[in-house]
């Protein structure tokens, strides 16, 4: 199969999917469907690869490239508007084609004529033909409405910074930009200024449908509520009274929602059709770290299609979009809106560098909008040195999970720091000592005149640690279950009830977190933070500092607190783990050195390189890599890793240079040296020694010479150089005297390759033992075999072997100038194997597929006494064309186009019934054999 060829059944199958009909211009048939596609469409400067109807009318053209033409599609856009402006053969009105669409097998190009400044775009997937049918009844543009139509902002009852957020981002909405990142500081109404945008896009702009994405589900009710509180500058009535807004809680999304809210987990289980734990969507990306095995990769999905949404409004847009779940986001055919309080260099970069609105947090403590912070600090010696316990100490063991307990000797000498507290070692005279600490500080020195405690939020390490924290609050304060809760995601009790009653009543006055509350959250009341566990993230810090920020008046503050004597002016960060000393990191590229190939880094490792710069780019490399290459690649570089995926190469490299890690395999090293040591008093080379030792274990993989090669095999595979020096020329066109004896060769090859390895390949197997395995024939089969036959040395693709059979057999030959399929290498194997006797006829495999599905349903229908109804037929054809394609059907392929457009396997089994198996199982039988 050519590259051509291959990419055109790609864009067929695509386009299929999307609901087009496809037609040859030879057989169309404008009243199909919808919208029709009809390949080789003439016009007067050449024929079109495909011509695009709606409703019976020409509205634009597909130039169709193949796969190596990759991401210089842009290339092509003057062909393409070439055709799109020629005259199109028996069409009387040739005013230019609207819609332009650039493809090969994998990227597609849109260009909508009718925008102002026509801007190509990339998108995921073809529309559906109604969409493009909705465009053309609308009098503009949605792009030209944002840059035509929009009214001014009412200023009233917005802050400046909001004025400024949105026209800022309505501005670059007006120029096409496609990202764009608001940055303004906790507190300041980002939520209220995204609703703002949202409603005006939605009035004036007329966008179909929004997606407001939040972190965690939570946050989606906090949003919702926000929505239902909205009310416009020139309208009465609430945002929800005005437009529909579905907060997504199941896979359907509401047909006539307006704005959807969700979680970026469950926009990933709607495509992709898994289902969600919705504890998932319970806990904050920020917590959650990326593996490989985490990565989200999406397909089209008809049911929402890749037009579903014309804006995206990412709130917290925290660093899981930027490659956990980034594919969720490149589905959509949408603008992206980010708003964040804490950017990093990766965000600017993810939305373009292009800020539309920039609102520190300085300057909204300025503004009077959020309050300032104190930062007390609580040390202890436990906490900063760590503890010893000795051998045969009687203790109390604890299950982390189920909390319980026994009482035994230790079996060993138990040193562990203060990094090990609460997650090895439990030590409840530390959390007494702090909690007693905080106690003190505020009733005496914080907030001296207080008669009762101010709201506080406690970080806890984990959901045990918190239980921990909380036992020894109510036991110190003296108080009962009410005064102290945990507000946790996995809390028995409701968790939004308690996170109400800690806005909105006098208790709790304390709350203990993990991560429910570390993010977006708004508690007004608080007043006092105490950090418990340490944040090395840069962004998520601020995040959790942010949510002591937010301004109160007095009246709201005495609500609750009723012995404050005005409004909130400040909150206090209690410290009592460092973490305000702490490095804080902050996103880094991995990618060192990019003008340094991949065989020279691997190669550069093996040899003995260690810096950071040399490990991080080939990890880089490695997990790009690892997305690039399909299961077969990866399991070559496995065979030679000893078992371990390119992926995971690539991550122990990252993990290796983990500065915690090392701390800690340093500080472990100490102890097993009998040297007491802290982090403070680690030498240099103590450090250094533990990091080799990491390090050299993640490079080790790579001193095997055949895993580099395997590697860079892979790597060559996926690439080409393109030389654009040596200019070609035709020097012979024609049939040689030599082509017989070449095809002969061809044949010849072919029937020795396939007798020797008859054992080796399961495609194979399935001829040379029928009938025993016949149902064991698949598609996967079928192409693997191609595929270790299209490669080097051999090079006998179905096309060519065809062609071979054709000049040699040329009276048994059939079909010789249809386009090939995957699937014709069965009937390749069965006449070359002369399964069907030496007399017998080559002939494309859905030929034969056709002629044993006439005789099966005749026969069939005899003995039922009978017959299928015309709609069983015609399921039945359907089911008779993908086993034609595909070499077998089974229940999930009713989730592909051709039949699940018809109703799926639910239409199916009300047509057939039980007898559907068995009938399926019958195909797959005697279709294939």
């Amino acid at each position: 199969m050519t590259p051509e060829t291959k990419a055109r059944q790609l864009i067929d199958q695509k386009l299929e999917q999307a609901g087009w009909v496809i037609q040859d211009l030879k057989q169309f048939n404008l009243s199909a469907g919808v919208g029709i596609a009809i390949r080789e469409f003439p016009t007067d400067t050449g024929p079109a690869d495909y011509a695009l109807f709606i409703n019976r009318k020409p509205v634009g053209v597909i130039e169709a490239k193949k796969d190596s033409a990759g991401e210089n599609l842009t290339v092509t856009e003057a062909q393409t508007e070439r055709y799109a402006s020629a005259n199109l053969k028996w069409r009387a009105d040739n005013a230019p084609l609207r819609f332009l669409f650039e493809a090969t097998g994998q990227i597609i190009r849109f260009t909508d004529n009718a925008d102002p400044l026509p801007r190509s775009r990339e998108i995921f997937h073809f529309f559906k033909p109604e969409t493009l049918a909705t465009w053309l009844d609308q009098p503009e543009t949605l792009r030209r409405r944002l840059a035509e139509q929009m009214p001014a902002l009412p200023e009233r009852n917005l802050r400046d910074c909001q004025v400024s957020a949105v026209t800022g981002l309505e501005k670059s909405l007006a120029m096409n930009k496609p990202r764009a990142l608001v940055h303004m500081a906790t507190g300041a109404g980002k939520t209220f200024t995204a609703i703002t945008s949202v409603y005006r896009l939605l009035k004036f702009g007329g966008a179909k449908r929004i997606l407001f994405l939040v972190d965690t589900r939570n946050l989606g009710k906090q949003a919702h509520q926000e929505f239902m509180a909205y009310t416009p500058p020139d309208d009465a009535r609430k945002f929800t009274e005005l437009y529909n807004v579905q907060r997504l809680t199941s896979p359907h999304i509401d047909p006539h929602a307006q704005v959807c809210i969700s979680t970026i987990q469950r926009m990933y289980s709607i495509l992709s059709g898994e289902p969600i734990d919705d504890s998932a969507e319970d806990i904050s990306l920020n917590e959650v770290q990326q593996t490989t095995k985490q990565e989200k990769f999406v397909r089209y999905n008809s049911a929402t299609p890749v037009e579903t949404f014309d804006f995206i409004v990412i709130d917290e847009c925290h660093r899981s979009i930027y490659n956990l779940w980034k594919q969720v986001l490149d589905y959509f055919d949408a603008s992206l809106i980010g708003l964040t309080a804490t950017p990093d260099k990766r965000t600017f970069g993810f939305f373009n560098e292009n800020i539309v609105a920039e609102y520190s947090y300085e300057d909204s403590v300025a503004d009077g909008v959020n309050v300032g912070y104190d930062v007390y600090t609580i040390e202890t010696e436990v906490t900063q040195k760590g503890g010893q316990l000795k051998a045969k100490e009687w203790v109390d063991h604890r299950d982390r999970q189920t909390r319980k307990k026994r009482w035994s000797e230790t079996e060993e000498d138990t040193v562990y720091t203060g990094k090990e507290l609460d997650r090895s070692v439990v030590n409840t005279s530390q959390i007494r000592q702090v909690i007693q600490a905080m106690k003190t500080a505020v009733e005496t020195k914080i907030f001296p005149t207080r008669k009762e405690t101010p709201k506080t939020l406690i970080f806890a390490k984990t959901d045990s640690h918190a239980d921990d924290i909380i036992n020894i609050v109510r036991e110190i304060y003296g108080q009962g279950n009410a005064f102290c809760k945990k507000v946790t995601y996995r809390s028995e009790e409701d968790a939004d009830s308690i996170l109400s009653s800690f806005r909105n009543d006098y208790n709790p006055r304390i709350a203990v977190t993990v991560d429910m509350i570390a993010t977006g959250t708004d508690v007004k009341p608080l007043e006092v933070l105490l950090f418990m566990r340490d944040v090395r993230s840069k962004g998520y810090y601020e995040q959790m500092k942010g949510r002591g920020v937010r301004s109160l008046d007095a009246d709201s503050l005495k609500r609750v607190s009723n012995s404050a004597d005005g409004a909130k002016t400040r909150f206090v960060l209690i410290d009592a783990v460092g973490v305000e000393k702490s490095c804080k990191t902050e996103s880094r590229p991995l990618e060192k050195k990019p003008g340094v190939a991949l065989k020279d880094l691997l190669q550069g490792v093996a040899m003995g390189s260690r810096d950071d710069d040399t490990l991080l780019s080939l990890a880089n490399r490695l997990v790009r890599l690892n997305k690039q290459l399909d299961d077969k690649a990866k399991a070559r570089i496995e065979k030679h890793s000893g078992g371990i995926p390119i992926g995971e190469l690539g991550k122990a490299l990252i993990n290796a240079l983990d500065p915690d890690a090392i701390m800690q395999a340093a500080l472990t090293q100490a102890r097993a040296s009998g040297i007491t040591r802290s982090e403070d008093t680690l030498l240099p080379e103590e450090i250094e020694a533990a990091r080799a030792e990491r390090v050299a274990a993640a490079c080790s993989p790579f001193d095997k010479p055949e895993l580099r090669d395997e590697i860079e095999n892979a790597r060559r595979e996926r690439e080409q150089i393109i030389d654009h020096i040596n200019l070609d020329q035709v020097t012979f066109s024609g049939f040689s005297e030599q082509a017989e004896t070449e095809a002969k060769a061809v044949i010849q090859t072919f029937t020795e390759y396939i007798r020797q390895r008859k054992d080796e390949i399961a495609a194979l197997s399935f001829f040379y033992q029928q009938p025993y395995r016949r149902r064991a024939l698949t598609f996967d089969m079928i192409e693997d075999l191609h595929e270790q036959l299209s490669k080097p040395p051999l090079m006998l693709t179905t096309e060519r072997l065809w062609s071979a059979y054709a000049r040699v057999h040329a009276n048994q030959v059939k079909g010789t100038t249809s386009h090939r399929q995957l699937t014709d290498l069965v009937s390749l194997l069965r006449f070359a194997l002369e399964l069907d006797g030496a007399d017998a006829e080559l002939k494309p495999f859905a030929d034969e597929v056709d002629r044993r599905f006439a005789n099966w349903i005749w026969r069939h229908n005899a003995q039922r006494g009978t017959a299928f109804t015309s709609e069983q037929t015609e399921w039945l054809r359907l089911m008779k064309d993908h086993i034609a394609n595909s070499c077998s059907i089974a229940r999930e392929d009713f989730d592909y186009a051709e039949l699940a457009d018809k109703g799926g396997l639910q239409k199916a089994w009300g047509m057939f019934g039980k007898e559907l198996d068995t009938l399926m199982n019958e195909m797959n039988e005697e279709l294939v054999a």
